[in-house]
């Protein structure tokens, strides 16, 4: 499959009235090997206990794996949604960032696999998640 180099972080930054832009989600670098991403730890997405929210970590895991597979679809043809999503929440965070990385385990015609590691600024592990997305023809 081909990738779409002209999806960059900036144009997917750029559109700010959408989940990416509610919780702070900033995209990093989009490449064909991996995605990456960071979204802020703040009243936006954590819980009432004021750690980050199993939800949050998941929209960002959601958010990562839907953009990579736009970046291997022909978008005049063909849209590209979530089929399932699991995640193992491993500790919790109070403040700062998280960082996803999300690599492509599988690229097919019409499904696409993607696990996404999130992060703490210092690099442990907070959520680790795996996406399909299934990919559609426009009707």
């Amino acid at each position: 499959m081909k990738f779409n180099d002209k999806i960059t972080p900036e144009a997917v930054n750029a559109r700010k009235n959408n989940m990416v832009g509610n919780l702070g989600i900033e995209f990093l670098k989009i490449k064909k090997e991996y995605l990456l991403a960071k979204m802020p730890v703040d009243e936006r997405t954590t819980q009432p206990m004021g750690i980050l929210h199993g939800g949050a970590s998941v929209s960002l895991a959601e958010t990562l794996g839907s953009i990579g597979s736009l970046c291997f679809i022909d978008q005049e043809k063909q849209i590209c949604v979530g089929l399932e999503i699991n995640a193992n929440h491993v500790r919790s965070v109070r403040e700062g960032y998280v960082y996803g990385r999300a690599t492509p385990l599988h690229i097919g015609r019409s499904t696409h696999i993607w696990e996404i590691k999130i992060t703490t600024e210092e690099e442990k592990l907070v959520c680790i998640s795996r996406i399909t997305i299934a990919i559609l023809d426009k009707k």
